[in-house]
């Protein structure tokens, strides 16, 4: 081969990796922002990205585009290793018409899904652009749908992660809502339908880029952040890290790691961490750190909707998905946004073979007028749903309250729970001691010539025939009562005799969820 030839390749991939040029590079560093490239370095094993897709150029010829060809089309894409596992990531670069989506940068994507689909692998997907290419009209409109499309047909199939680093506006954000994963960076990163211009223009309302769709704004009002991160280091840290706890698609299991934490350790702490008082709140964190594997739990969706825990951890070296009720915050009721994260977070172990364990500790759904009309029937029917249909090893430990349909929601023993467990303050009723003797005891209680007296004594005495949880034993509701300090070599036991477990729903299409 003539060296003309080599010298002609070198040069189109050195001009490929500089992108938009120095001076847009030197831009995007200004933002306090990373490239598209050194996004890719940090994320993947040191030497492993197979770059695909280099040399394409869009085909546009209007407006003068004809005139502007960058090497990539402003998205770089291919596969690599993240701690050894094979993944495949696109990197939109915002230095190349500011990242903006065009039929080649569509295409560029949906080949690495299509890929991804049929070998089986995660998809990352580091986006950072201003939206559609204007001038390339309906093209760019669908070669966004042609990417909705695959993010649907992969939905359960493969993990799919979104990391929002720069802007995604319009109907961009449809492909990141889409997959399991967003995170989002802290004064750097946004996403909105509509930006703030058009919101002033349309409802004179007044706000900020930040404030309309920044990190923090999606990951405690709207719920469509998972993560809100300090910087694209920590970023892209925390995507590695999850994606430790996941297979590669639908039919792996999780990896497995080794740990020096012993499948039969107790804590004695665990004995004593829930009041005496029932009204006393405590941190149900605490329980979590001191039954997984080293304490090491990965929260999702942390600021949102915080009266319910979902995240990650590892049992005896085995990853299992963690649902929680939170009693330190809201008494750990379920309303309707808990009721959506906790329902996604359930469907998304379920789809890819992760095990649910289930800490409750739940007076019942919030009362009140916004509940009610903001659709607390349909929403909590969704977390109902989510553990009906949920086939993974199923394990519950009822720490304390388990109140009226929130019991038979939380992945009670009738609809399917494999091994239910309850702590000696757990507590099974329709409801509280307090409101169950004013309906049960009302007449009785208005001819007393003291009610406060009365509602006291029938109280204490509904409490302890009701409030524990022996009634529910007897009938095999709970399959044991344990002391709290075993809690994690008994959830161990569990998990190792369900690794086999096969249970299948009934043959159909689709099942119709509360949406």
């Amino acid at each position: 081969m003539s060296t003309d030839r080599l010298k002609a390749l070198r040069e189109k991939k050195t001009e490929a990796l500089l992108g938009g040029g120095t001076q847009r590079i030197d831009d995007q560093h200004t933002k306090g922002k990373l490239t598209a490239r050194e996004r890719i370095s940090l994320l993947l094993d040191e030497g492993t990205f197979e770059e695909i897709g280099m040399l394409v150029t869009h085909r546009s010829t209007d407006f003068g585009l004809e005139n502007q060809k960058y090497l990539g089309d402003g998205v770089i894409t291919g596969h690599g290793k993240i701690n050894g596992r094979e993944v495949f990531v696109y990197s939109q670069d915002f230095t190349v018409f500011g990242g903006s989506l065009s039929e080649a940068h569509a295409e560029k994507i949906c080949k690495i899904m299509d890929i991804a689909m049929k070998v089986g692998l995660p998809v990352i997907g580091l986006n950072d652009s201003g939206g559609a290419r204007i001038q390339e009209g309906v093209v760019s409109l669908g070669g966004y749908a042609d990417i909705f499309l695959r993010n649907t047909m992969a939905s359960g199939v493969i993990p799919q992660i979104s990391a929002i680093m720069g802007p995604c506006a319009g109907g961009a954000v449809y492909s990141p809502a889409i997959t399991d994963f967003v995170f989002m960076v802290k004064d750097t990163s946004y996403m909105f339908v509509t930006g703030p211009n058009v919101v002033k223009t349309v409802t004179h309302e007044d706000v900020s880029f930040e404030d309309l769709g920044g990190a923090l704004t999606h990951a405690t009002k709207s719920g469509v952040a998972h993560f809100a991160c300090e910087s694209e280091v920590e970023c892209i840290d925390r995507v590695k890290k999850l994606l430790s706890f996941l297979p590669s698609n639908n039919m792996d299991d999780a990896p497995v790691s080794t740990t020096n934490d012993s499948a039969r350790r107790m804590d004695e702490k665990l004995n004593s961490i829930v009041p005496e008082n029932p009204n006393k709140p405590y941190d149900m964190k605490d329980v979590l750190h001191a039954i997984v594997d080293d304490g090491d739990f990965f929260e999702v969706h942390e600021h949102y909707a915080e009266n319910i825990i979902v995240g990650f951890a590892r049992m005896d070296g085995r990853p299992v998905g963690v649902i929680a009720n939170q009693p330190a915050v809201l008494a750990g009721v379920l309303d309707n946004d808990s009721s959506m994260k906790g329902a996604r977070f359930v469907r998304f172990c379920d789809a890819f073979n992760i095990p649910l364990l289930v800490f409750e500790d739940v007076p019942g759904f919030l009362p009140g007028t916004a509940q009610e009309w903001g659709g607390i029937i349909k929403n909590g029917a969704k977390l109902l749903y989510a553990f009906c249909e949920a086939t993974v090893p199923k394990i519950t430990v009822i720490t304390r309250k388990a109140y009226g349909g929130a019991y038979d929601v939380m992945n009670s023993k009738h609809i399917r729970g494999d091994i239910n467990f309850g702590w000696p303050t757990a507590e099974i009723a329709v409801m509280g001691p307090k409101g169950a003797v004013e309906i049960i005891f009302k007449k009785e209680i208005e001819k007393a010539q003291n009610k406060d007296e009365a509602i006291q004594q029938k109280e204490t005495e509904f409490r302890e025939k009701f409030a524990n949880p022996y009634i529910a034993a007897e009938r095999g509701y709970l399959d044991d009562v344990i002391e709290p300090k075993e809690t994690r070599p008994r959830i161990i036991r569990a998990l190792q005799m369900l690794d086999t477990k096969v249970d299948h729903n009934p043959k159909k299409k689709h099942g119709n969820i509360p949406l």
